[in-house]
């Protein structure tokens, strides 16, 4: 009797283990899959919406920049004074100029007579204050020597080197008969050019050039979503009547030599 009561304590200890072991291990799985699901919200990937700044590089720009309008124009002095950073200075530059063109076109002054005036009279009053210095006991003046240095003429000459150098590939481009389209482009240019000069001079145009430099940048820079919002649809509307004279028209052109060279 007695072992047979030591046999059933025995087992109530081994039930009672197992049910021990079994809560054990079902805390232990359910801890590990709340740290699974835990470590998978941490890892999940968050969708963040796409930022302002690319779409705003999705947006259409007059003439595909991506500069602001400012850094277009160099970023330097000359982008201060063409977007009137300084208005002083801007309108100052802007005046010279006026003044200039109504002096040359206007009043039909010549340049190479305005220069001999201009030093006319500044040596005749250098001359005269120099001598008259000795009769009222005052100093001389002091004029400051003046040299230009090589620095700026070679700066200005390369570039003007690099500028020439991009037409000319331009055009012998267009000569050899490669691209139409820029043939087009160049032909269109030349003669709306040559109808404007006939009706106003170089000095002329060169004023309304730099007239227009002054004004339309900076109304560009402050209009400048409504102006690229309607250039996009004027590009959209070009292209399509492009493809409707390409089809019907440009395409029945014979290439040129060099094209089709290429494509043999």
């Amino acid at each position: 009797m007695a072992d047979h009561g030591e046999e059933k304590f025995e087992k109530k200890e081994e039930s009672l283990l197992e049910k021990i072991s079994e809560k054990i291990h079902e805390e232990d799985s359910s801890s590990s899959s709340s740290s699974g699901s835990e470590s998978k919200k941490k890892t999940k990937p968050k969708v963040t919406p796409s930022s302002p700044s690319s779409v705003k590089n999705k947006i259409f720009r007059l003439f595909g920049r991506e500069k602001p309008v400012h850094q277009v124009f160099g970023g330097g002095k000359p982008a201060d004074v063409f977007l009137w950073r300084n208005k002083k200075i801007s309108a100052a530059v802007l005046g010279g100029a006026t003044a200039i063109w109504v002096l040359f076109e206007l009043l039909e002054y010549h340049l190479l007579t305005l220069v001999c005036h201009i030093l006319i009279l500044a040596v005749a009053i250098l001359f005269l204050w120099s001598n008259a210095t000795t009769f009222i006991n005052k100093s001389p003046p002091r004029i400051p020597e003046v040299r230009l240095s090589e620095e700026p003429f070679l700066q200005v000459a390369a570039a003007l080197r690099l500028e020439i150098n991009r037409a000319l590939a331009v055009l012998r481009q267009i000569a050899s008969g490669r691209d139409l389209k820029k043939f087009l482009i160049v032909i269109s240019g030349l003669w709306f050019f040559s109808i404007l000069g006939s009706y106003c001079n170089f000095l002329t145009l060169f004023y309304i050039t730099f007239v227009l430099l002054h004004t339309l940048p900076v109304l560009y820079e402050k209009y400048e979503d409504k102006v690229d919002a309607f250039a996009e649809k004027a590009m959209i509307e070009i292209r399509k009547q492009y493809a409707v004279v390409d089809a019907k028209v440009l395409s029945k052109i014979p290439r040129g030599p060099l094209k089709d060279k290429k494509r043999a």
